[in-house]
């Protein structure tokens, strides 16, 4: 039986090795069978074949995973009637991952980790989430991002090879505001704006000091990544400048961009990465999907240095990496991601908890459930609701490992505790972006923690964490 996983393991591998052949993945024919760390430097097919053979399968690739979305989720435009901090988009509300036929939450939650798995019912939305392609990976931006900077600067965040998978609705709120420590007194101090290279300075000249203003433009400044580049094995159409931290964190925020994880290899086991919200930054003591990363200065180094390019300094060295000095421009960058804010969250008192005055029934229900019953207070203690901490959350004890288009399924190991205030801003979620509303959220973790809470207390649990 072993042996025949392990087969069934290597020709997964195998194929996905196959149809990552794109350029830079790993090969059969460039490793000759073997697994590598690397990726390849020379290209041995020419740009222009690269491109045409990309843009042909480019249908085929989103097809597929739009299969996968609509066999997992209801991807419908469902607003509630809350709004996110701006009020330019409606918060989702309902459940959206598709259960297995004859069966229902209640059911579900009745059951142990052994009955799911023997039958077969754990939810497809529920396993770990694919890249748009999983075996080519690289950032991939949502169009309306993709229209605003080149309006802004005529730099094109377009790739011929693939387009983000999620609808609009189901994404951050554009632009998002900005929120400053320093300054709570201006509200949003983007203006409801995009903050890029063309309008940083009057936005924020008289605001920030000057170190802030010169880390500011350092973060909203183009540098080479590995599908925007120079180089013949980009996935832009023409040479391009590269992309900015805020195109990702668009207003020290994020736009639910995607890209993979640069520190698992093979590429089968890299999970795909939701763009984590920079706000209350200040507070993390831990950055990198591994925690491997101390401070906000390392992050905002080893980002640049290593995650633009999938994780290997090799290959950065042929794009172009963008190399910081460490005692000024990461210094600088650092501190102005360290004044970027949560948004208000006027029923919440000094403590991070809710002030009975403020509140409603149902939000101090959900209070009482998150720091009781649902445990959820254990990794999200008041009043930033993070513990700092990774997790292991142990899914794969409700599913068989498997492939799902070109991602290997099996455990997703430590996961770190992100910050859920102002949670409400920050869909899809989990950090692969698999939930994509809190009521998705609400039922993952009641399985997950075998909870068995009623469909009144799950309503609640949401109601609260709105509110945060």
């Amino acid at each position: 039986m072993y042996r025949m996983k392990m087969k069934s393991l290597c020709a997964i591998l195998g194929v996905v090795a196959l149809y990552g052949v794109t350029g830079f993945q790993i090969s059969s024919a460039q490793t000759d069978g073997k697994a590598s760390s690397y990726s390849p430097v020379v290209i041995n097919e020419t740009f222009a074949e690269v491109k045409a053979r990309m843009t042909a399968a480019k249908p085929a690739v989103m097809k597929r995973q739009a299969d996968l979305l609509k066999e997992r989720y209801d991807l419908s435009d469902r607003p509630s009637d809350l709004k996110m901090s701006a009020g330019r988009r409606a918060v989702q509300e309902g459940v959206r991952v598709k259960l297995p036929a004859g069966v229902t939450w209640q059911e579900l939650g009745a059951m142990s980790p052994e009955e799911i798995k023997a039958k077969g019912l754990w939810p497809k939305g529920f396993l770990p989430l694919p890249h748009p392609n999983h075996a080519e990976g690289g950032m991939v931006f949502p169009l309306f991002h993709i229209d605003e900077i080149m309006k802004q600067e005529g730099r094109d965040l377009t790739r011929f090879d693939m387009d983000l998978d999620l609808p609009d609705h189901l994404l951050p709120e554009y632009p998002p505001p900005i929120y400053l420590t320093t300054r709570p007194d201006l509200g949003d101090v983007s203006q409801g704006k995009v903050v890029t290279l063309m309008n940083f300075y009057d936005l924020f000249n008289g605001i920030l000091n000057p170190k802030q203003i010169e880390g500011l433009r350092l973060l909203v400044t183009a540098f080479p990544q590995q599908q925007f580049n120079m180089t013949a094995d980009r996935r832009s159409a023409l040479p391009h400048r590269g992309v900015t931290c805020f195109d990702c964190h668009v207003n020290g925020h994020s736009n639910a961009a995607t890209h993979l994880v640069g520190d698992i290899r093979p590429q089968q086991f890299r999970h795909r990465l939701d763009i984590p919200s920079l706000r209350g930054v200040n507070i993390q003591r831990l950055f990198g999907s591994q925690r491997a990363l101390k401070s906000i200065e390392d992050f905002t180094e080893f980002e640049q240095r290593a995650a633009y390019f999938d994780g290997d300094h090799v290959i950065a060295t042929k794009k172009g990496v963008n190399v910081l000095e460490r005692g000024s421009q990461v210094h600088f960058m650092a501190e102005f991601q360290s004044i970027l804010d949560f948004p208000p969250a006027p029923k919440l008192n000094l403590y991070g908890r809710l002030d009975p005055a403020k509140a409603t029934e149902a939000e101090l229900s959900g209070e009482a459930l998150f720091f009781g019953k649902a445990q959820c207070s254990v990794c999200h203690p008041a009043p930033y609701y993070t513990d700092n901490l990774m997790h292991n959350l142990k899914a794969e004890r409700f599913f068989p490992p498997q492939d799902v288009n070109g991602r290997w399924a099996a455990s997703d190991g430590p996961i770190k505790t992100f910050p859920l205030r102002g949670i409400k801003d920050s869909p899809p979620f989990l950090h692969d972006g698999r939930l994509l509303t809190l009521e998705d959220t609400v039922e993952f973790f009641n399985l997950i923690q075998e909870l068995k809470l009623t469909a009144q207390e799950k309503k609640e649990l949401v109601a609260f964490m709105r509110a945060l």
